[in-house]
């Protein structure tokens, strides 16, 4: 049985010189105020981040723009074009997508049974939950699936 760290490098294997998104991080200072700012960039597959060196559990994806004057029917959608405009203000491009409040999966303590984040060994097997209400999907077949998606 094929572990999930394997897995895994074969996939950041087949995504190499394949486009990343940037990783987000919220910060606030006195000066420059609140603004998400890049921290680094991974492969989007799904609920899974990958980079060369960690496996991460999407969280909120935003597409850096303005908040422009427009009104709002709801009031998360002026809080959306808000968290829009703070990864501008953090140095991303306009349209460049970020990725914000992500967790570090252990993959070790899937490799050895357990689980972490969206991953878990289901019967031996290193298995991704796809969605909340969604059921249990090999890793496998899940990453060549995703993979294949972005290579287009």
């Amino acid at each position: 049985m094929t572990s999930a760290s394997e897995l895994v490098a074969v996939a950041v294997r087949d995504l190499a010189g394949l486009p990343k998104e940037g990783l987000g991080e919220e910060r606030e200072s006195r000066w420059r105020g609140k603004r998400i700012v890049r921290i680094g960039e991974a492969w989007h597959l799904g609920v899974l981040l990958l980079t060369e060196t960690h496996v991460l559990a999407t969280a909120e994806v935003l597409r850096a723009a303005e908040p422009g004057r427009r009104g709002y029917t709801a009031e998360s959608a002026r809080e959306r074009a808000e968290r829009r405009a703070l990864a501008l203000r953090g140095g991303f491009a306009e349209g460049e997508v970020a990725h914000v409040g992500w967790t570090v999966i252990d993959i070790a303590s899937v490799d050895v049974g357990g689980a972490s984040g969206p991953l878990a060994s289901i019967d031996g097997v290193p298995s991704v939950r796809w969605s909340t209400a969604g059921g249990w999907m090999p890793l496998e077949a899940y990453l060549r699936e995703r993979v294949a998606l972005l290579r287009g």
